[in-house]
């Protein structure tokens, strides 16, 4: 009934929009990754001035328990969320802990109390990553996530393309408390805008519906569906979207109505589910391999080329800069050709540039093979995103806080590891260059194999097996859900 919607908020179809969720999410990926990284070139020397020594294994430590506690705090976070349903509150508490930490780790003068902020700006980390995503994926509908997901995946990028240089800069203008001025006025603009956000459930409740897209676009995401050669059965479940669609419309309509599985039931899911397997295996792997390089990578260029610390950075800008268009192209692409297609292609192409800048060459060259490796290594980011929230949305009782809360955790355990395993092998081998390289070209090898047998609605093994059997007739809906199962063990 007309007379029974309450007067809306101002500004509401706007602030619930996904356009909006998708700037804020990736403003806060961005504010995140700039927090991170502004501090990389001020912390040594703040250690420094206070009279500390063996400042790499300190500065190592502080690194640490940001990934430690950004590992810890994800499932706490993603049960929290799920259980009471509610994003936004949870998205301004992270904010608040991280205005605070960034002032105790500004006016720290005792390593412990610098420990403690490090945790703190960890756990924060969590929030956004876990939250932000999955509040960006309650928004949007079905038919654009991909392409959402890689508009807001982009801020990571480049919250690492500014942190760095910011930091130096306003470090030697202003001294310590430059760089932490500036992420402390960043935070709380995004804290700020956090608070501007209507989420979908409270939304529906004025009778506006962010998720609901337009039905021509719907009628476009059909025709792409059919261009992908699916089976029957999956263009069946696709041309019932527009349905959903239409019953979106209603006020009453909400994706959250499912009671939350137990934690210990979610991790038997995924831990069953190949389809979610191939997912958090190839975030960890992707995490390994993109963070291993990180140690060594400075000392490989000072001692091939000779380069200062100032030049290196340059170098690593060139990395960055490819990834700012890459995600929203891979996650535009996941959108309409399928997320099986862009992780296993852009994995693929990706590994012969991980052999490239191995090899000696003029450093322009090897700059090129290395912004061209990073473009296609930062495309698997967006469909994996996508992949996980349409885990979500084929299981009951899961949640989008669940599925990235898993995705949070996979990529910081690669973080975690994967410099420890990287700076190992560069300073213990004659050769370490190559053997970190080549690993991870091992590790993104298992990730292809997976995600050509597994990924998707319809994994790209299965789309062989139907082109080389086409007498086959009909499709079970089991198989054609692609949600496999592992060996003996059934799906949820």
């Amino acid at each position: 009934m007309l007379s029974s919607v309450p007067s809306q908020p101002w500004g509401l179809r706007y602030r619930s929009s996904h356009w909006f969720v998708t700037f804020v999410v990736g403003l806060g990926l961005l504010v995140d990754l700039t927090v991170y990284t502004i501090i990389i070139p001020v912390v040594p020397f703040r250690l420094q001035d206070l009279g500390y020594s063996g400042i790499s294994g300190l500065t190592g430590w502080l690194l640490f328990a940001y990934s430690a506690a950004l590992v810890v705090s994800t499932l706490p976070i993603a049960a929290v969320s799920e259980k009471y349903a509610n994003r936004q509150y949870i998205l301004m508490l992270g904010q608040i802990v991280l205005l605070g930490a960034q002032i105790m780790l500004m006016e720290a003068r005792q390593y412990w109390l610098m420990v403690v902020a490090r945790i703190l700006q960890g756990a924060s980390s969590s929030v956004i990553w876990v939250l932000g995503l999955a509040l960006l994926c309650d928004t949007t509908s079905e038919a654009i996530i991909g392409r959402q997901l890689g508009i807001a995946v982009s801020g990571f990028s480049l919250g690492s393309f500014i942190g760095p240089p910011v930091g130096g800069v306003l470090f030697g203008r202003f001294g310590i408390r430059g760089p932490f001025i500036f992420s402390i006025v960043l935070t709380a603009v995004d804290l700020f805008l956090r608070c501007l956000i209507i989420e979908r459930k409270n939304a529906i409740r004025y009778g506006v519906d962010p998720a609901v897209i337009p039905t021509s676009a719907v009628r476009i995401v059909e025709a792409e569906y059919v261009e992908r050669d699916a089976p029957p059965d999956v263009m069946e479940v696709q041309a019932n979207r527009s349905k959903e669609d239409t019953l979106r419309e209603s006020p009453d309509y909400s994706t959250m109505s499912d009671k939350p599985l137990p934690l210990y039931r979610v991790l038997k899911v995924f831990l069953k589910s190949a389809r979610a397997f191939t997912a958090i295996y190839s975030t960890m792997m992707y995490g390994i391999s993109y963070i291993s390089q990180e140690p060594a990578l400075p000392l490989y260029l000072a001692a091939t080329y000779g380069l200062n610390s100032s030049k290196v950075g340059l170098v690593l800008l060139a990395g960055i800069i490819p990834t700012l268009i890459s995600s929203p192209i891979s996650g535009w692409l996941s959108d309409t050709k399928g997320a099986e297609w862009v992780c296993t292609l852009a994995t693929i192409i990706a590994i012969p540039w991980w052999g490239l800048i191995t090899i000696r060459t003029p450093l322009s060259v090897f700059i090129v093979f290395y912004a061209i490796l990073n473009f296609f290594l930062a495309a698997v980011v967006a469909p994996l995103t996508s992949e996980l929230a349409a885990i979500a949305r084929s299981h009951k009782g899961i949640g989008y806080a669940h599925v990235y809360g898993a995705f949070n955790m996979a990529f910081g355990v690669g973080a975690s590891v994967g410099p420890i395993i990287g700076g190992q092998l560069y300073e213990h081998l004659k050769r370490g260059w190559l053997a970190i390289n080549t690993m991870a070209v091992g590790l993104l090898s298992t990730s292809i194999v997976l995600a050509f047998c597994f990924t998707g609605m319809t994994p790209l093994r299965r789309r062989l097996m139907l082109r080389l059997q086409p007498s086959t007739s009909t499709v079970s809906r089991e198989e054609t859900a692609s949600d496999t199962a592992l060996p003996s063990a059934s799906t949820q």
